[in-house]
């Protein structure tokens, strides 16, 4: 099911969409206040943004920016106040598609289908990697045991992300450090097995990395 995320200060829109958007397999999450939608779209598992842009302490348009630099999870941007000019900012900071309120619930909903299609087209999924009950969110850097959020440093999670990008494939320790350097250009090859042990424990209580004696590691998938 899709997850869409609205962050709008009218608490009495949330539970109509709710109900309305259940009838086309979307699954609406909301929040009232700017700061706890953007806590929550950190948190992970979450497809699109619908964001109004009059909000309390900081406007949508601000939120947009802050969420694109360093999402591209497609954002829809909602307004009463009618004016050309705020779809014209919405779409230059990055917002997907912008609609004036009052608006009929299944526009909103065909907006979105055509805005996730286009999405999905242009590969965003790409950014999205799921192995059994772990999911590696790339555009957010983040990673999910169950939709449980695991601490990870960026040593580790970098070292994840290259795991994961070929699965099946041997790593050697050198092609790690050499992957790593940019990250910490003190990682030496013990410490390679090192963070590789303490990736294996974050990822429990799946064993997803195997060595490969004498050689390197192997990233396998939980049915491997």
């Amino acid at each position: 099911m899709t997850r869409i995320l609205l962050i709008d200060d009218d608490d009495r829109l949330a539970e109509p969409l709710r109900e309305y958007f259940g009838k086309f397999d979307l699954d609406l999450i909301s929040e009232t206040h700017p700061t706890a939608g953007l806590d929550r779209l950190g948190a992970g598992d979450i497809d699109m943004v619908i964001l109004d842009v009059m909000l309390p302490d900081r406007d949508g348009f601000d939120v947009c920016r802050e969420i694109r630099r360093s999402s591209d999870i497609p954002i829809i941007m909602l307004t009463a106040r009618g004016d050309v000019m705020d779809r014209v900012v919405g779409l230059e900071i990055g917002a997907d598609d912008y609609l004036p309120k009052p608006f009929e619930p299944r526009e909103l909903v065909a907006r979105i289908q055509n805005v996730l299609k286009r999405y999905m087209n242009k590969g965003g999924r790409q950014d999205r990697r799921e192995f059994g009950p772990l999911l590696i969110d790339i555009r957010q850097q983040r990673a999910f045991i169950d939709k449980q959020p695991i601490k990870l440093t960026t040593m580790e999670y970098q070292l994840l992300a290259l795991f994961t990008q070929d699965p099946g494939r041997n790593f050697t320790r050198d092609e790690i450090l050499s992957a790593l350097k940019g990250v910490d250009v003190d990682i030496y090859s013990r410490a390679v097995d090192i963070l590789v042990s303490r990736l294996r424990q974050k990822l429990k209580p799946v064993d997803f990395i195997k060595t490969v004696w004498g050689s390197g590691y192997t990233f396998i998938g939980p049915d491997d």
